[in-house]
């Protein structure tokens, strides 16, 4: 007997569903993190590359992605499904070829970072890290996409949503391992401990420990997302989009058209740039300036382990107060707490670091409530343009949400290669940091998350249109919009 609804009939998820949703993000921020987390030092510390080249590297990355990334999505969207579904089996294709794009990334080749190997060595750092781009990009948009095909009811991708940041939080984790422990104290020629100039040990990263745990996560990366790919199902049926000349224009035309769709591109631009900036920069931070890279493991534990409580009642506070409300309110804190890190500059390193500590899970608790609701926000979004337009291009969107993404990525990079510039970090082999260096990156470290926290909860109070009222609305649009498409043979249930 037909379902009372056409959101029931594509609807019903267990908890199968949800673990195998989130299983691709940990997954990919296996590999993902290791970018974010080690590979910015790793290039200064051990390949020593000048920040002035990683900038330029990850911004002239960027500019191929504008060309990469919609043609992935497009390619998403028109080709002929595979017997695994439309974007499910992208979760195999990419299983492999992410985990040895990444491991590559972090392979030093004989002599590289040598004074007479810069041109070599800045040419394998630029083709690695491309390489790895464009693989990350045929797992995330397809990934992406796979939510509105997996469940198209609102709550659900409301769950979804957390599943996912769950998922991409326990992917997070080991790589905070091998930045803790991946430094040894610089000894001098009769083996005691060489001092900064603020009388503490110097350490330095260590090539072995770094690629063994680069190895490590890339093949557990590989078996979770082969795993993940038999536990994913698409629940709507899309037929492939029609391969119209100038269909990509229009579909990116009408994407750039929709506020909601273009103001919640530009919070997640923000976010991954602050998330990045501060899992970058934090490494020099805790290694120079408090001498205590245990606090890499720790300052991330404080930001992430908020989504163990939060992953239980948000969805349903999500729903009572709305998306766009709480995530705005939760930004605000996150804005608050880093300014007020800002402000206590000139503490006595010994103490501040616990206080630091203290405010980063006060911040964590504010991004939580962002970080878990998201992709549901980005999905109501497309949605919107769906009911709105008639649109489809689902894979489309996503490569226009994942380009803005990776413009927070080259954000990132000027941020954290500008301070470096900014305060003249050293880093050449056994160079050690000035006082007055130290203090700058201090400055830099809290000032920069206010500030883009601050945007971030600008845009969501004053220009994402998605209240909790529009929410509501757009499940009866939706519900109407699954009906025309079942018979017109658009989709399959």
């Amino acid at each position: 007997m037909e379902q009372t609804t056409y959101i029931a009939r594509t609807s019903g998820l267990k908890f199968r569903d949800y673990l195998g949703y989130a299983l691709v993000d940990t997954a990919g921020c296996l590999i993902f993190s290791l970018v974010t987390t080690l590979l910015q030092k790793y290039y200064t510390d051990i390949l020593h590359l000048s920040p002035l080249f990683i900038m330029l590297m990850f911004i002239g990355a960027r500019i191929w992605d504008a060309i990469n990334d919609p043609i992935m999505g497009r390619i998403a969207d028109t080709a002929r499904p595979s017997k695994y579904g439309r974007y499910r089996a992208w979760i195999l294709y990419a299983a492999v070829p992410l985990a040895l794009s990444g491991v590559l990334m972090f392979v030093k080749l004989p002599n590289m970072g040598e004074p007479d190997r810069v041109l070599f060595t800045c040419v394998w750092a630029t083709v690695t890290y491309v390489l790895f781009g464009m693989i990350y990009t045929m797992l995330q948009i397809p990934y992406g996409s796979l939510a509105s095909v997996v469940t198209t009811d609102d709550r659900e991708r409301s769950r979804l949503s957390v599943w996912r940041s769950v998922g991409a939080a326990i992917g997070s984790i080991p790589v905070l391992v091998i930045a803790s422990f991946a430094y040894a104290k610089r000894l001098d020629a009769s083996g005691a401990p060489i001092l900064g100039e603020n009388g503490r040990a110097i350490t330095d990263m260590q090539y072995r420990p770094v690629l063994i745990g680069v190895v490590i996560m890339a093949a557990v990366s590989a078996l979770l997302l082969i795993l993940a790919f038999t536990m994913n199902r698409e629940r709507v049926k899309t037929r492939p989009q029609p391969k119209e000349k100038g269909a990509t224009k229009k579909a990116i035309a009408l994407l750039f058209k929709n506020r909601a769709f273009v103001s919640i591109s530009m919070v997640s631009m923000l976010l991954l740039s602050g998330q990045m900036f501060t899992q970058s920069f934090y490494t020099y931070l805790f290694d120079d300036y408090f001498h205590a890279n245990w606090m890499n493991l720790a300052t991330q534990a404080c930001t992430y382990s908020p989504m163990l409580v939060f992953m239980f009642f948000l969805p349903k506070l999500a729903r009572k107060i709305g998306k766009k409300e709480i995530t705005a309110v939760g930004l605000t804190l996150a804005a608050l707490s880093n300014l007020a890190l800002f402000f206590l500059r000139g503490t006595d390193p010994g103490r501040l670091m616990w206080i630091f500590l203290a405010l980063n899970f006060v911040s964590g608790c504010g991004l939580t409530t962002l970080v878990m609701q998201l992709w549901a926000m980005v999905t109501d979004s497309t949605d919107e343009i769906e009911v709105t337009t008639g649109s489809r291009d689902t894979g489309t969107a996503y490569s226009v949400f994942n380009f803005f993404r990776k413009l927070g990525q080259v954000l990132s990079a000027i941020c954290v290669n500008g301070a470096l510039l900014g305060m003249h970090y050293r880093y050449e082999k056994g160079a050690v940091q000035t006082p007055e260096n130290l203090r700058t990156m201090y400055d830099l470290a809290t000032l920069i998350p206010a500030v883009l926290f601050g945007v971030m909860a600008v845009l969501l109070f004053a220009v994402y249109p998605l209240s909790k009222r529009r929410v509501l609305r757009l499940q009866e649009e939706k519900e109407q919009k699954l009906r025309e498409s079942y018979e017109q043979q658009i989709i399959d249930i």
